[in-house]
C-alpha cells in the first residue's frame, strides 16, 4: 500500500481538506485499498481539534465531509511509515526538514515534496486560509486540482511515481 501525507502548519485548514480530497478522488477511483492518506501539523497546538469551520464548509459545498477528521501532529515515525510527504508551502517544508531524524536510514524513507508541485500553474505555495476567510475556495481549488494530478501520476500496482 501506498502512503501518502499532507502537511500543513496546524492541521486544521489545508491538510485535513487534501486529506478528505484525496481519499474521495481514490474512493471515486476504486483505490482505496491501495492508497491510505492521512493528515498532520508541523505544530501540535490544534492537536485534537476538528478541522476549522470555514474548511469544513467550504469542503462540504463541493461535496467533500472533513468534520470527522481530527488534527495531530508530525511524528518522527512519520517520516519511515510514509511514503510521500505533501507540504503545503515553505515553511512546512523547513519544518518537515528541521523534524524529520538524523541517523537512521529509515526515516529517510518519504519523499518529502510540496503539493504544488503536482499543480505548479498555481505557484509554488498553498497560502494558509485561516486569517483569510475568503480564501477557502481558492485554497480548495488549488488542492483539488493538484491530488487529482497526483491521483495520475500513482500506477495502478501502487508504485508510486513522481
Amino acid at each position: 500500500m501506498y502512503k501518502i501525507l499532507f502537511v500543513c502548519t496546524g492541521n486544521i485548514c489545508r491538510s485535513p481538506t487534501a486529506e478528505a480530497v484525496m481519499r474521495k478522488l481514490v474512493r471515486e477511483a476504486g483505490r482505496q485499498n491501495e492508497i491510505f492518506i492521512d493528515s498532520a501539523g508541523t505544530s501540535s497546538y490544534h492537536h485534537g481539534d476538528c478541522p476549522d469551520p470555514r474548511a469544513v464548509a467550504c469542503a462540504a459545498g463541493h461535496g467533500v465531509d472533513l468534520s470527522c477528521l481530527r488534527s495531530r501532529p508530525l511524528r518522527a515515525e512519520d517520516f519511515a511509515e510514509f511514503d510521500l510527504i505533501l507540504a503545503m508551502d515553505n515553511q512546512n517544508i523547513w519544518n518537515l526538514d528541521m523534524k524529520r531524524p538524523d541517523g537512521d536510514p529509515r526515516y529517510r524513507r518519504a519523499k518529502v515534496k510540496k503539493l504544488l508541485s503536482y499543480a505548479p500553474e498555481f505557484g509554488d505555495n498553498i497560502p494558509d486560509p485561516y486569517y483569510d476567510s475568503n480564501g477557502f475556495e481558492t485554497v480548495y481549488e488549488m488542492i483539488e486540482t493538484a491530488c487529482r494530478n497526483l491521483l495520475q501520476t500513482l500506477p495502478n500496482d501502487s508504485g508510486a511515481q513522481d
